[in-house]
């Protein structure tokens, strides 16, 4: 028999599970400005197939690295920002495809922090939100990169062929089944090469 508190705590940890679900599926935004507009509003965002925007940003170590001297390489970029909940969730995902695919040298996967954080408030966040990655994380972008190549939220993830073309620009949480599906033809082209 359940009692009327039972109920209760089963429907407060059945909405708790729901919003947690929400949560990773969603997506952060724009922040907007002091105006009111969404700091989208301007020109320059890539789209898919179009040659991706170079850059050149410090790992955590402080070691810079370049996107254009991973060319040959399938590259996931994984735009996100310390002030974002459902960024939290993307690390572990990006770990498990890491994992299997970091050694082969045909695929690389970073994380370009967008917010401003500093190496210290990164680290920080990583471990307070069990969210540590075990692929390079980028510091010192803002949210204009990740619109330059079409990212208009948070966690946002962009493949980039090997030549060097965005292939394909995912908004929200990404799992690692669906980053597998979304690079097979990349990685099946690079095979039969």
């Amino acid at each position: 028999m359940t009692t009327r508190a039972g109920r209760r705590g089963l429907a407060g940890r059945a909405l708790g599970l729901w919003l947690v679900a929400a949560l990773a599926l969603a997506a952060c935004g724009e922040r907007a400005d002091r105006e009111g507009k969404s700091e989208s509003e301007g020109e320059g965002e890539a789209t898919e197939h179009a040659p991706a925007p170079d850059f050149e940003h410090p790992d955590l170590l402080g070691s810079p690295v370049r996107l254009s001297s991973l060319r040959g390489q399938t590259v996931i970029i994984d735009f996100w920002a310390t002030w974002c909940p459902p960024c939290v969730f993307q690390p572990s995902e990006l770990n498990t495809f890491w994992d299997k695919h970091g050694k082969s040298g045909k695929v690389a996967v970073i994380g370009v922090e967008v917010g401003g954080a500093s190496v210290d408030e990164i680290r920080e966040w990583a471990h307070d939100h069990d969210a540590v990655a075990r692929y390079p994380i980028l510091t010192g972008a803002d949210e204009d990169l990740a619109r330059r190549f079409g990212a208009m939220g948070f966690p946002a993830l962009v493949v980039v062929a090997p030549d060097g073309t965005i292939d394909s620009i995912h908004l929200g949480l990404t799992t690692a089944n669906e980053l597998e599906q979304h690079v097979a033809h990349l990685l099946d082209s690079d095979r039969a090469s």
